[in-house]
C-alpha cells in the first residue's frame, strides 16, 4: 500500500485536506470515505488498508470545519457562513469528479460514517447514478420532531450570538444522552466503541470532541429535516445498490431502528438493493469497533459484489 496526501481546493476556494491510500498494484474500483463529525479522515487509516490490501484505491477528505482542512483553530466546526451544508456536498462532488478523472473507468463505491452518512445520503439523490454502490456507517433514521426542535434552537442561538458560537444546549440534546446507555461510563465517548483503546485515541485527539457551531447545525439540521421527504427520496437512482451497516447498540440509530427506517423508505422509493447488517453489541463506530475485522469483510465482499 502506498499512502500520502494532497490539497484540493473546492469549488468556492475552500482548501481541503486528502488522504490518498493506494493498492501496490493497478486498482480495481475506487472508494471515497466521507467522515463523521467532530472527527477527520486520517482515522479511516485501517480501513483503507484492508480495501487497499483488497485492490481498492482509497481516498477521503477532511471536511470543512475539520482536521487538517481547518487553517485556524476557531474554525473548528465551522463550515461556512452560508449554506454550509450544501457546501460540504459540493465538496464531495467536485473531489469525486477529480478522482473519477485521475481514475476513469473505474467503478466508485461513496461511504459515508455517521454525520458523513447523511452527506452521502444527499449526494445520492443528485448524482447516485454514477455509483456503483452506496456504503452508510452509522446512519440515523428519518429527520422528526428532534430535528425540528434542534434547528428552532440552532437559528435562535446563531441569530444571537453567531454562527461561530457553540450552543451547550444543542450539544446536549444531539450528543448528551448517548453515553446513558453505557453507564457507569469511563470517559464521555464510550458510546464510540466497546474497545477502550480506540476510544481513548478519539478523546487524546486535538481534532476529535469539538462541537459543531450553532450556523453549521443550522445548515445541517435543515437539510435533516427534509432530504427524507418521499418526495425527495424518489430522485434515488433505483439501480443504486445500498449497504447500511451499524451497531445494534449504537445511540445515533436508535439501536439499529433507524437504519431499519431509513431502508424501508429507501425501498419504498423504488430502490431494489438495499442491504443492512447489525451487528451485536456493537456501538456507533463500527468501523473501530472490537469486531471490526469481521466488518470489514463483511463490507468488502459487498464492495466485491457491485463493483463487479
Amino acid at each position: 500500500m502506498r499512502a500520502d496526501t494532497f490539497s484540493f481546493s473546492a469549488p468556492d476556494g475552500q482548501g481541503l485536506f486528502v488522504y490518498r491510500w493506494l493498492p501496490d498494484g493497478e486498482p480495481r474500483a475506487l472508494v471515497q470515505i466521507v467522515h463523521g463529525m467532530a472527527e477527520h479522515a486520517a482515522r479511516y487509516a485501517a480501513l483503507a488498508e484492508a480495501l487497499c490490501d483488497a485492490g481498492y484505491a482509497v481516498y477521503g477528505h477532511d471536511q470543512r470545519g475539520h482536521g487538517r482542512s481547518v487553517t485556524s483553530s476557531s474554525d473548528f466546526g465551522y463550515m461556512a457562513e452560508v449554506n454550509g451544508w450544501n457546501k460540504c456536498v459540493e465538496d464531495c462532488r467536485a473531489l469525486s469528479r477529480h478522482l473519477r478523472e485521475t481514475h476513469e473507468g473505474l467503478p466508485q463505491v461513496i461511504l459515508g460514517h455517521s454525520m458523513g452518512s447523511f452527506l452521502a445520503r444527499r449526494y445520492a439523490l443528485t448524482w447516485g447514478g454514477e455509483l456503483a454502490g452506496l456504503a452508510l456507517s452509522g446512519t440515523g433514521g428519518i429527520g422528526g420532531t428532534l430535528e425540528k426542535v434542534g434547528l428552532a434552537i440552532a437559528r435562535q442561538r446563531a441569530r444571537a450570538k453567531g454562527r461561530r458560537a457553540t450552543s451547550r444546549v444543542i450539544q446536549l440534546m444531539s450528543f448528551g444522552s448517548f453515553n446513558l446507555a453505557f453507564r457507569p461510563n469511563r470517559t464521555e465517548f464510550d458510546w464510540l466503541s466497546r474497545d477502550e483503546a480506540q476510544v481513548d485515541a478519539y478523546v487524546r485527539d486535538p481534532h476529535c470532541g469539538f462541537a459543531l457551531s450553532c450556523g453549521s447545525w443550522v445548515d445541517f439540521l435543515t437539510e435533516r429535516v427534509s432530504q427524507d421527504l418521499p418526495e425527495r427520496l424518489a430522485e434515488l437512482p433505483a439501480g443504486l445498490p445500498m449497504y447500511l451497516f451499524s451497531g445494534d447498540q449504537d445511540p445515533v440509530s436508535q439501536g439499529g431502528k433507524g437504519v431499519q427506517e431509513v431502508a424501508a423508505a429507501f425501498r419504498a422509493a423504488g430502490v431494489r438493493r438495499v442491504d443492512v447488517k447489525l451487528y451485536p453489541n456493537a456501538r456507533h463506530e463500527i468501523l473501530n469497533e472490537t469486531n471490526r475485522e469481521e466488518v470489514f469483510a463483511d463490507l468488502l465482499r459487498w464492495m466485491d459484489d457491485v463493483t463487479g
